[in-house]
Formats: C-alpha cells, structure tokens, sequence
C-alpha cells in the first residue's frame, strides 16, 4: 500500500536537495504550487499521469518516487538497468488513443497478447494475403537529427502500402515496431501518431505493434523503426509481369524526391559539405527537399488494379529502375527505357553536382525522378496514364522488345 506521507517527504527532500522552490517545480510540471503542497504534506498523491515527468525532474525512478526512498547502490532493479516498466505503462496508455480505428475487421485493440483481423471478403473468392516488411533505411536518423519524426513514419508506411500495391493488393494492417535505447513519451507518441495517420491516408489500420527498450543494445535517443503489412489480392488478379508482352508500354510514375533510398551516399555528402544542409533548391533548403515523404501511389492505383492492360509494376526503390524493372520483366524479354525521356528532379541534379557522382551511380543508387513504372497494354497507354495523371505526373519512358537482358537503357539522362 502507498505511504502518502512517505512519499510526500521524499518529494520534499528530493525537491530541496535539487535547490528548487514548490513553485519552481511546480512550473516545471504545469500545475499550481498548491498540489506540491499538499503532495509534501501528504495530503494527496501526484497524478498518476505526471509521474514520469515528476520522476524525471526528482531524477529518480517511479518506483522510487512511488517507494518513497532512493535505492542504495547494491540494490538492481529493471529500471536502474535502463527499463522503467511503470513509466513505459504510461506511454502504451498514450498510444492506444492512435489505435483507435473505424475498421470493423479490427476485433481488438492495445492489451492483448496478438491483433486479431477479420479476413473474410465474399467478394473475393480466392483470396492471397500479401505480406511485406519494411524500414526507412538510414533516412530514419536524419529524421530523428532534424525533427520529422512524424514524416519518417509516413516515408515507412507509403513504401511499405507501394511495395504490395505492385501485385494488385488491398492494403489491410499494419503492425510496426519501435527499438530505442530510452523511451521518451513524446517520441514514441509522435511516432505511434505518425504510422496511424499514415495508415489511415493510405486506407489501411495500424492494429498493433512492439516498443522494445533495449538501453544495452541502441544508444540512447536513438529509435530504429520497422513495420510490416498485410495485403489482400483475388489470386487471378496478382500482378506479377508474367502478362508483359512485346509491344507493352513503360510508364513512369514521377516521385517527390529521393523517397527513402540513396541515404547513406547523401550522409557522405553532407559530412563532405556541411554548408549543403541549407543551400536552396527550388525554393527550398537542401534538408527540406531530401525529407519529403515518399509519394504513395496506392489511392492513384486503386481504380485500376485488376484491370487486365495492366500487365506488370515497379516501386523504384534501391537499386534505381534498372534493379527493380528488372523483378518483373519476363524471360526472353527486354524493357527498353529512353533515359532522355526521364522527367528528372532538381534536387537530384544538385546531388549530382555537389558530389561529382556519375550517372551510372546516380541510375543505381537513386529513383532519379520516377518512383513507380507500370507496364501496360499500347492500346490502353494513354488511357492509363490519363487515370494517372488526375494523381500525380505519368509518362511513357519506354517499350517492351525481345530480348536477353531484361532492362536494357538508351540514351543518357537529360540534366537540364
């Protein structure tokens, strides 16, 4: 049972030992000096939702503040070792209101030991689930050195609803994951409200998850974020490129920007170039243009998935267009692509520039300014890409001929 008074003079101590006045920590938990007072005196207990915060400015544990006393050295605990299980309650009680969903098929919510899913669609009379994982590469620790944690959590969750959306699947779930070396509220808050609202726009359910406190494995104020997703397709609709044929026209679907891939050559460069981080690219500083969310193109697709035209799809990912066209070019066949007619972005051009890369290297490391190719029907091309263009800017770059090398280039990429 707790000891109000107990506590109250542990407060007391604690507070005058860190030379602070009742009104000061007061301040420093946006409360009135009164409810400090009447803590001290033993009158009341402090809410349970401050006791983080409270714990923090003490600059003790819960336990310790709820113990009323300091543990002396010899004494272990999980949360000398790094892991405050009361404290990270806390944080799963703030997550749960971003679990809320208005998805019938979501049958639980936070507690529960797996997500239960409803995956029955009499629509579809030969169902396949689509599963995919995914994490936003070394983008993620830019993100967290330059404040776009909410954007990160979209970055990982377009790529992740783009990489099913290539097979013709309906996103359905998301479950994601959250390692860290402390767990801070208002991160993993910002977080777990980042991956839900991106699920939402991307017209699928965040239905639950893992934060892992792992003091001992990932440096503190470090968080590395995976997810993985479940999709659903009618098995006669799956598009895989088997369908491709000679004559078949290469669309491209243009990107924002870099999406989440070439991070690490972009990390040399700014070691290389410090003063690049605010440079101006169209209008914009060199960080802003390389944190762009990666473009989802699912709302875009959904009208036409499971036409029949449609005969293959590329997310242009690492690897560039060359290493990921190739997944679903069929044997015997060749993706001819016109560099020449590459739409490509200003900010690859800077890149380019400022670290003297090659163009080989910036075809293989970068999407370049197209972050999703189809591969359609000729006669249905410009009906396709009329869809496309109600979403986002959509071009032919290219033909399917025989051939033994799957994507084959031409021409050389216009820097214009």
């Amino acid at each position: 049972m707790l000891d109000s008074v107990k506590i109250g003079g542990f407060i007391s101590g604690k507070r005058k030992e860190l030379g602070m006045t009742q009104q000061q920590l007061a301040d420093r938990l946006n409360i009135s000096f009164q409810a400090v007072s009447k803590w001290e005196n033993g009158s009341t207990f402090p809410n349970v939702e401050l006791l983080p915060e409270l714990s923090k400015v003490m600059e003790v544990t819960v336990d310790e503040l709820l113990a009323g006393c300091q543990k002396d050295g010899e004494e272990l605990s999980y949360s000398k070792a790094g892991v405050d299980i009361a404290y990270t309650d806390t944080i799963k009680k703030e997550m749960a209101k971003h679990l809320e969903t208005g998805d019938k098929r979501v049958l639980n919510g936070l507690g529960p030991f797996a997500s239960l899913y409803d995956i029955s669609f009499p629509e579809i009379k030969n169902p396949v689930l689509v599963l995919k994982s995914e994490e936003p590469g070394s983008k993620q620790k830019l993100a967290m050195e330059y404040g776009y944690t909410g954007s990160i959590c979209h970055d990982m969750i377009n790529h992740l609803v783009n990489d099913i959306a290539v097979m013709g699947a309906k996103p359905l779930a998301v479950l994601d994951t959250i390692v860290c070396g402390n767990a801070e509220k208002d991160t993993i808050g910002a977080l777990v409200k980042g991956v839900s609202e991106a699920c939402r726009e991307n017209e699928c359910s965040l239905v639950g998850g893992e934060t892992s406190v792992q003091p001992q494995v990932v440096e503190k104020g470090v968080y590395v974020l995976t997810s993985s997703i479940a999709g659903i397709v009618e098995k006669n609709r799956i598009i895989d490129g088997s369908a491709a044929g000679e004559g078949d026209v290469v669309l491209a679907l243009a990107s924002n920007g870099l999406h989440t891939n070439g991070y690490s050559l972009v990390r040399m460069l700014m070691d290389r170039m410090p003063e690049i981080k605010l440079e101006k690219v169209e209008g914009e500083t060199f960080i802003e243009q390389i944190m762009k969310p990666h473009t989802p193109y699912y709302k875009a697709l959904k009208g036409i998935l499971g036409k029949d035209c449609i005969h293959g799809m590329a997310h242009i990912t690492g690897g560039g267009i060359e290493g990921n066209l190739c997944r679903v070019i069929p044997d015997g066949l060749s993706a001819v692509i016109d560099l020449d007619k590459i739409k490509t972005l200003p900010v690859f051009r800077f890149i380019r520039q400022c670290g003297n890369i090659s163009d080989r290297e910036m075809l293989s490391t970068f999407n370049c300014g197209v972050g999703f190719i189809m591969v359609v029907q000729a006669e249905a091309a410009a009906q396709i890409a009329a869809h496309m263009n109600n979403y986002c800017e959509c071009y032919e770059i290219g033909r399917i001929r025989t051939g033994e090398q799957k994507v084959v280039m031409e021409n050389r990429l216009n820097w214009q």
